[in-house]
């Protein structure tokens, strides 16, 4: 009875709080608020921030509601335009199609500290999408100005080193998504100088880093993961530097999902190591798979290919079978992986050129892969035995790959990739 007591008063609470957040937001958008809209603002930011969950999930519900453009007065103005295509008329339809809370996220913006809310704020919407699929059109308004106020002419790139801040230091050691740093002296190893380490930051978000990458500088291209992150080793003399090895992209804020930032960081990261290292040669990637393993046991299907190439894949797969005792599963470890044979591996290559190369372009492609192709980069070479781990013998049984970044070509590539094909080095086609 009393627990019962204790959520009823929850919910009046809760209740109260999300009228006084909508009030807050009606208060922002009226002409008096317009003047006086950074308190006003500050005021709705920290009464949204109190809100139990299910209340932000209403709040949510109710800008989708009462916030959206008004469809009698659109369908007017379309009419209109339609039929007299001037510029007052376009004027006026582009001005009444779009939703209100855009202009509520502008004036909540103004406030101190206003758009790492909006960004917690999207962070909370992106987690009902699923289940509340009717806050698209919402998470598309968010999504839209994000995308203005975090373009890349506006962001700063900075060297994240061992003289950074220790709060900045924790950061990367925490937001690290594809190869756990493990510990301070793991961390330390990374920032050595045969290592880089940039991240992207925003000048509203000055002590936040968006998303970082971490470089190693190599005499040539990487073939494994683990001696780019062995934390024991040595230090590499400068004048050995003639690759640099892209192999960690992280996101720091889940509320940027599907803003673009990452390929500008790595074009910028191979600008400024060109600046600094003019011996430097050969910007590339080492880069995990991790949609291969489940796709190859899930069928690997291979449709429209010409018949010789379709039934020299499906050899491959049968003889990855028979080497598995047929459960493929077997091979997800380092032990079976180190004791494939010749026959095995090289038919574990041929299936992965033709995921990466075929497949990437479609939408169900693997999401690394078609990050750094339809960033202009070349699929360049593909490396068994390349991560050893638990997770890269889980995701990809082991393979890795390097996506070549040739700067004078990574426009014509990103071309190629969005007409539906793949630049690709001969190595990788002659596994096909």
């Amino acid at each position: 009875m009393l627990e019962e007591l204790r959520n009823a008063a929850r919910k009046v609470q809760g209740d109260r709080g999300l009228r006084s957040v909508m009030l807050q937001c009606k208060r922002l958008l009226s002409e008096r608020g317009e003047a006086n809209s950074i308190a006003i603002a500050r005021e709705l930011v920290n009464r949204y921030s109190g809100l139990p969950d299910e209340q932000r999930a209403l709040f949510f519900e109710r800008l989708s509601r009462d916030y959206s453009p008004d469809p009698e007065t659109v369908l007017q103005s379309a009419r209109a335009y339609a039929g007299d295509p001037s510029a007052p008329n376009l004027l006026r339809l582009t001005q009444v199609a779009e939703p209100p809370r855009q202009e509520l996220l502008r004036r909540i913006n103004r406030s101190p500290g206003g758009t790492a809310s909006i960004v917690a704020m999207r962070r909370a919407l992106l987690a009902r999408l699923a289940k509340q699929p009717e806050l698209q059109a919402v998470e598309a308004d968010f999504l839209h100005l994000l995308s203005s106020w975090f373009n890349p002419g506006f962001l700063q790139l900075q060297r994240v080193d061992w003289n950074s801040p220790a709060q900045l230091l924790e950061q990367i050691i925490r937001h690290e998504a594809v190869h756990q740093i493990d510990g301070w002296d793991d961390l330390r190893r990374r920032l050595q100088p045969d290592r880089r380490c940039f991240a992207f930051f925003h000048p509203q978000l000055p002590h936040e880093p968006l998303i970082f990458v971490e470089v190693a500088l190599l005499p040539e291209m990487p073939a494994a993961i683990a001696p780019l992150i062995d934390k024991a080793s040595e230090p590499m003399p400068a004048d050995r530097f003639k690759v640099a090895a892209f192999y960690s992209i992280s996101n720091c804020q889940p509320g940027l999902k599907g803003v673009s930032l990452g390929n500008f960081l790595i074009k910028r990261v191979a600008d400024e190591l060109k600046r600094e290292l003019p011996r430097l040669k050969t910007f590339c990637t080492l880069s995990p798979i991790p949609g291969f393993a489940r796709w190859l046991q899930t069928g690997a299907a291979h449709e429209g290919l010409p018949k010789a190439r379709a039934e020299r894949l499906a050899e491959a797969r049968e003889a990855l079978l028979a080497h598995s005792g047929g459960d493929l599963g077997t091979l997800a470890s380092a032990g079976a992986l180190r004791s494939m044979n010749g026959e095995a591996t090289q038919a574990l290559l041929r299936l992965c050129a033709y995921y990466l190369g075929f497949r990437s372009t479609t939408a169900g492609g693997d999401a690394v892969a078609r990050f750094h192709l339809d960033n202009g980069a070349r699929l360049e070479r593909l490396n068994a035995l390349g991560d050893l781990s638990a997770k890269g013998a889980k995701q990809s049984f082991g393979l890795m790959v390097n996506y070549l970044y040739d700067l004078e070509k990574v426009e014509a590539h990103h071309e190629q990739f969005t007409q539906g094909g793949v630049a690709q080095s001969r190595a990788i086609a002659a596994l096909l």
